[in-house]
C-alpha cells in the first residue's frame, strides 16, 4: 500500500478476527514486511491452525506465543522478537488482543473488571514499556524526523464504546467493564503519544468498526438480548474469558456486524498509511474520522 512501508510488526491476537486480518492483508502488500511476528495465545491449539497453515506458506511470519495479561510472557515475547531482528528495530507494534464479557452495570463484578483491565488496558500498557527499545532502535534507523507508521508506531485497537462522548449503543448493550477499559486505553494513548514523541514514535488509538469477528458477533448477541430477539439464559455461557468470544454468541435472530473483517483492515490500513506527526495521539476509526473522547 502506497505510504506504508513496514519492514517489521507484531500483532497480538493474531490467530482469528481483525488480528488474522491484519497479518493476511500486510502479506499482500507489494512490497510485505521482512517480519511479521504473530502472537496468541496457544500458537499451537485448533484456534490458531488458519494462522500455523499461513506461516507455513510464508517464512516472514514467526508466530509467538504471548498472553498480554502475563508480564513474564510479555518480556519474553519481547526478547524473542529481539533475537529475530538482531541489530535492527521493530517498526509497528498493533496492540489488537482483547475480551469482552456480556455484563450489565448491575452484573459486573470485581473480577470480570480486574480481568478486563487487565488484558484491554495494562496489557497495552505493558506490550509499550517492553518493546520500547525496538521501536527506539526503528525510529532512529529510519530516515528523515517526521512520525509515520512505517518509522515507528504503537496502534492501540480501541473502540467507540469506549468515547464517554459519545456512549455509542448503551441502550443495546451495556458491557460496563469493556466500555471502562477502552476508555482507559484511548487515555494510554495520549499519553503514549505525549512520552514516546520525542523517541519518534507515533501512537493512536483506533476503531476498527463493529466487525464481523468473534467478539463483534458476541456484541450482536448482546443487541439481540437487549431487543428480545434472543433468550437471555444463552449469555451466560459465553462470558468466561478461556473460551472463544462469542463462537456461541451467534445467531440467526441477533443483529450482525455491518463490517467485514477485510473492509475493516483495508480501511484501517489506508489510515495507517496516511498518519503523520499531526495524527499523534489521535482517536480515529478505520476510515479516518476523529472520535470523540
Amino acid at each position: 500500500m502506497a505510504g506504508l512501508h513496514v519492514r517489521s510488526l507484531l500483532v497480538t491476537g493474531a490467530n482469528r478476527g481483525i488480528g488474522l486480518g491484519l497479518v493476511q492483508h500486510f502479506l499482500r502488500m507489494p512490497n510485505p514486511p521482512q517480519w511479521i511476528f504473530a502472537t496468541c495465545r496457544d500458537p499451537k491449539g485448533q484456534r490458531a491452525q488458519e494462522l500455523q497453515n499461513l506461516a507455513s506458506k510464508h517464512p516472514n511470519i514467526i508466530i509467538i506465543s504471548l498472553e498480554v495479561s502475563d508480564p513474564t510472557s510479555i518480556k519474553a515475547a519481547a526478547a524473542k522478537v529481539g533475537e529475530h531482528l538482531g541489530g535492527s528495530g521493530l517498526n509497528l507494534l498493533i496492540n489488537n488482543a482483547g475480551i469482552v464479557k456480556l455484563n450489565t452495570l448491575d452484573t459486573e463484578t470485581f473480577e470480570d473488571m480486574r480481568e478486563i483491565y487487565t488484558t484491554n488496558t495494562v496489557g497495552p500498557l505493558l506490550m509499550g514499556q517492553a518493546f520500547l527499545p525496538l521501536l527506539k532502535k526503528a525510529a532512529q534507523g529510519s530516515p528523515g524526523s517526521e512520525l509515520s507508521c512505517s518509522k515507528a508506531a504503537i496502534i492501540n485497537m480501541s473502540s467507540i464504546g469506549g468515547s464517554i462522548a459519545s456512549s455509542y449503543g448503551w441502550e443495546l448493550m451495556q458491557i460496563t467493564s469493556y466500555r471502562c477499559s477502552k476508555a482507559a486505553l484511548n487515555m494510554l494513548s495520549r499519553c503514549q503519544s505525549l512520552a514516546y514523541k520525542e523517541h519518534g514514535i507515533l501512537c493512536v488509538a483506533l476503531h476498527p468498526g463493529w466487525v464481523q469477528t468473534d467478539l463483534g458477533s458476541c456484541a450482536g448477541h448482546a443487541v439481540g438480548i437487549a431487543l428480545g430477539r434472543v433468550h437471555q439464559s444463552s449469555a451466560a455461557d459465553f462470558t468466561a474469558p478461556s473460551q472463544a468470544l462469542g463462537m456461541g454468541c451467534i445467531s440467526s435472530s441477533a443483529p450482525q456486524p455491518p463490517v467485514t473483517v477485510d473492509d475493516s483492515v483495508q480501511g484501517m490500513l489506508k489510515v495507517l498509511s496516511s498518519l503523520s506527526e499531526k495524527d499523534t495521539g489521535a482517536f480515529l476509526d478505520w476510515e479516518g474520522n476523529v472520535l470523540p473522547w
